[in-house]
């Protein structure tokens, strides 16, 4: 059994289709196809089984797809032992992000990196939240959030540690009734007009609340992704909404005002593959991570 088919079976497992491995890794269909052929013939099982238009992975297959985790961790952990030798960790380092929790932690994490040997390589994405643990697939380091647990949706079998807890606050205009106020309730902010997150974004648990604290749906006159475009139309004076307290620009024609009377924190959260997260510089941008989250927990 070679290492390499394991992988492959778990690119497999998690893509879907030998075109989405190939894709993914620079490789032909074709050659893959030859590379499952080989590891059939040298096991004497048949690993995957004909389906739809491609192919799927039969029960022996899946066997040693989920077992390749454990597998390469294992190698992971002998490779990190060896590099506890050579002094400071180095390497290449690929972190996938949301923006907001990207705009809060990178700057501090770049300028900890500097004179280091660590590279990073950055994405960034804004995705619902059972969507994060998927990209852990292309990154060493995947960025998420969550505002019900500390473990976003669908990720419970990944490495993960909470790097930052943000409060995440009422975005109103500047000259609104509820700008002068220090504090907001939902019953405070349950019948104005608000600018909210498409379904399954995590901040909707926030309106959910709300409305569950009020009894009360809440008037939604848009639904957007990006936190830039929020601040703009609340600057405007369309309506009020939700924004992280940290990753937020300072602005004269809105105020954040924190909200009481519901859980209203998000775990900001860095998700790794367990193989991946035994490598010895992942590890090392993880603590750096954290070091970034509790200097801003410090400080604001």
């Amino acid at each position: 059994m070679e290492v390499r088919h394991l992988e492959l079976l778990r690119d497999l497992r998690d893509r879907g289709t030998l075109a989405a491995v190939a894709e993914a890794t620079y490789r032909t269909p074709s050659a893959l196809s030859q590379q499952l052929r080989t590891a059939q013939r040298e096991l004497g099982v048949a690993l995957v089984e004909p389906h739809s238009r491609g192919v799927r992975l039969t029960w022996a297959g899946e066997i040693l797809a989920d077992g390749a985790d454990d597998v390469l961790a294992a190698l992971a952990r002998v490779q990190t032992r060896l590099d506890d030798g050579r002094g400071e960790p180095s390497g290449t380092v690929r972190i996938g992000t949301l923006p907001s929790a990207g705009a809060a932690l990178m700057p501090g994490l770049f300028s900890r990196l500097r004179g280091t040997r660590i590279d990073v390589t950055l994405d960034d994405f804004d995705l619902a939240e059972a969507d994060y643990a998927a990209r852990t697939a292309d990154a060493d380091i995947v960025i998420a959030h969550s505002l019900s647990a500390d473990v976003p949706a669908g990720a419970a079998w990944l490495a993960s540690r909470v790097v930052l807890r943000e409060p995440i606050d009422v975005a109103v205009p500047a000259g609104h009734r509820l700008a002068v106020k220090s504090r907001v309730t939902p019953e405070d902010v349950g019948s104005e007009p608000w600018i909210t997150v498409p379904e399954g974004y995590p901040f909707g648990t926030i309106h959910d609340r709300i409305e569950a604290a009020t009894g009360v749906g809440l008037q939604r006159i848009a639904r957007v992704r990006d936190n830039r475009l929020v601040e703009s139309l609340v600057e405007a004076g369309h309506g009020i909404g939700l924004l992280p307290r940290y990753s937020t620009p300072p602005s004269d024609d809105y105020v954040l005002v924190p909200l009481e009377g519901v859980m209203a924190t998000r775990a900001i959260v860095a998700l790794s593959r367990p193989d991946r997260a035994e490598r010895r510089v992942v590890r090392a941008v993880v603590d750096l991570l954290a070091e970034v989250g509790q200097a801003l927990t410090a400080t604001r």
